[in-house]
């Protein structure tokens, strides 16, 4: 559409600038001279009358100047619109560049947290010395949540726990309301799935009780 413009501008700018148009103007300004000097004639009045072709020439340069200016004006219109193309598509591009991969994961937020099931699952008071097995276990499982929440932290996945903050609907979803000793109304007292975000946008919201007025 842009290029089609300028072609038409072009056109339109060679028209304009052909030498019987240039001579057109001048001969009514011939004519506007002989008037106000006096009258004169019918003779000087009809030579100084353009001629059917000037006539012709002139009603042309009208129309095309109008062609023109709706020409110019149809191709700034058109320059705005790819400009504001071009700004959403880069939109879009930078988007799919962070949030392309939260499918995968939402995926993985399974695994982290049947991780999580199994180390809170263990007796912290039999992790010892004398019972190796299990201390290994649960030494490997720790590392394993250490790892991956490595993982998630260098792709932009960061976990919510928001136990004891003020309740946020963008990124708590809240199961139940009730009155908790010790906790502020509309405060998170307990936390039964924690929540994550991507890049600063929730990916899962975390699973909350909420303290209320008693």
């Amino acid at each position: 559409m842009a290029s089609w413009c300028v072609r038409v501008v072009r056109q339109s700018y060679s028209v304009l600038a052909s030498p019987a148009l240039k001579r057109a103007p001048v001969r009514l300004l011939c004519t506007a001279t002989q008037q106000k000097n006096g009258p004169g004639s019918e003779e000087e009045a009809e030579k100084t009358e353009q001629s059917p072709a000037e006539k012709v020439l002139t009603e042309e340069k009208v129309q095309l100047e109008a062609q023109l200016k709706d020409m110019t004006e149809k191709y700034k219109r058109a320059l705005a619109d790819t400009e504001n193309l071009r700004t959403r598509s880069q939109r879009m591009v930078e988007d799919a560049k962070l949030y392309g991969i939260q499918g995968f994961c939402k995926d993985l937020l399974e695994v982290a947290d049947i991780l999580e099931k199994a180390m809170e699952s263990v007796p912290k008071e039999e992790v010892t010395s004398q019972n190796p097995h299990l201390k290994n276990l649960y030494d490997g499982l720790v590392m394993t949540e250490v790892q991956i929440q490595k993982v998630f932290t260098k792709h932009g996945l960061l976990k919510l726990n928001p136990e004891g903050q003020k309740f946020d609907p963008y990124e708590h979803e809240a199961l139940f309301h009730a009155p908790v000793e010790g906790k502020e109304p509309g405060t998170v007292a307990v936390v039964t799935k924690v929540g994550y975000k991507l890049h600063g946008r929730t990916l899962r919201p975390a699973l909350v009780g909420v303290a209320k007025a008693s």
